[in-house]
């Protein structure tokens, strides 16, 4: 509170996407928190080549919370500066926090990309400050996992796809105690890096016997392809994003009896049990960051992070932002 007695306004550096390839850092103004709230400064945010690729691009579908200007990011790690009381968190604690709606006249969608920022605490999930950059990573962690984890659901005996995701989904499957996954991967530069599993070009692999295929490609025009590699009775996880109408040919589905299913979109239970994965050290994060920009170059940032086949990862380091 200021010596007037009126709530002080909070300023704050953030990514402000005012248009498609519109992209800038400007101060912005936070809303004041509340009961329930915390204010936390931002060490580290990923950039997702999904998601916030098409809104940068202006390709993303009608989506709740959608417009123009806003704030994009949904994966971010630091360290509260404010608590409310009765939140459980105190100044100090390092927390990843999965975007916030929370800046005047900016969508915050997801709003993670930002200096500082005031998200309600039962959003955030309290993390090791030893994670560092990696702790951006475990929404995309929590996203493998849930598309894997519960009754029903196979683990994956074929990756569609050697990025960030791919390769998380591979990690869990091992860690799982499962068979080593096959991965597909059709471009040379991101077919290294594999711990524990084969990466392969999919015109190399005759198999069509697959019982789980998970494609993280977010190809939509890859479903025949993939339903004709399924054993009979086999499923095709949906575990990316796809802007486009899916579509596959009826016959070869009928006589596979083919299932599909999308993967939704992670819960707070996936994160707290991926961070206790992590934090064990049965799932590794390492090796997934290939690029690292200061917040202050963020608009060559997400071009580099959208354009370069090399760049698995992009984060921004927010510690420099002033």
């Amino acid at each position: 509170m200021s010596d007037n007695g009126q709530e002080a306004t909070i300023e704050t550096r953030a990514v402000h996407l005012r248009g498609p390839e519109d992209l800038s850092v400007d101060s912005l103004t936070l809303k004041a928190p509340g009961a329930g709230d915390l204010v936390v400064d931002v060490t580290h945010s990923g950039i997702s080549t999904g998601t916030e690729k098409l809104f940068w691009s202006g390709q993303m579908p009608p989506f709740p919370g959608m417009g123009y200007p806003l704030v994009p990011g949904y994966e971010a790690a630091g360290e509260v500066v404010e608590a409310a009381p009765g939140t459980g968190y105190k100044p100090g604690d390092h927390v990843f926090v999965p975007g916030a709606d929370c800046y005047e006249g900016a969508f915050g969608l997801f709003g993670g990309a930002s200096a500082r920022l005031v998200t309600k605490a039962s959003r955030v999930c309290r993390i090791d400050a030893g994670f560092g950059a990696e702790g951006a990573l475990l929404a995309l962690a929590a996203t493998a996992r849930h598309a894997m984890a519960g009754l029903d659901k196979a683990v994956p005996d074929l990756i569609v796809g050697h990025g960030v995701l791919g390769r998380l989904l591979a990690r869990l499957t091992i860690a799982a105690g499962a068979p080593a996954p096959t991965v597909w991967e059709t471009q040379a530069g991101r077919s290294s890096g594999a711990q524990g599993y084969s990466v392969i070009h999919p015109d190399t692999d005759t198999r069509r016997d697959y019982r789980a295929i998970y494609d993280a490609s977010g190809d939509p025009a890859i479903l025949n392809t993939l339903i004709g590699r399924l054993a009979k009775g086999g499923e095709v996880v949906l575990a990316g994003f796809y802007p486009q109408a899916l579509s596959f040919a009826f016959p070869m589905a009928f006589m596979k009896e083919a299932r599909l299913r999308v993967a939704a979109e992670w819960v707070h239970d996936d994160l707290t049990a991926t961070r206790a994965l992590v934090e064990s050290g049965v799932l590794s994060l390492s090796g997934l960051i290939t690029h690292q920009a200061s917040a202050n170059a963020a608009p060559q940032a997400y071009r580099t992070a959208f354009s370069d086949p090399d760049c698995l990862k992009m984060i921004l380091n927010w510690k420099d932002a002033a």
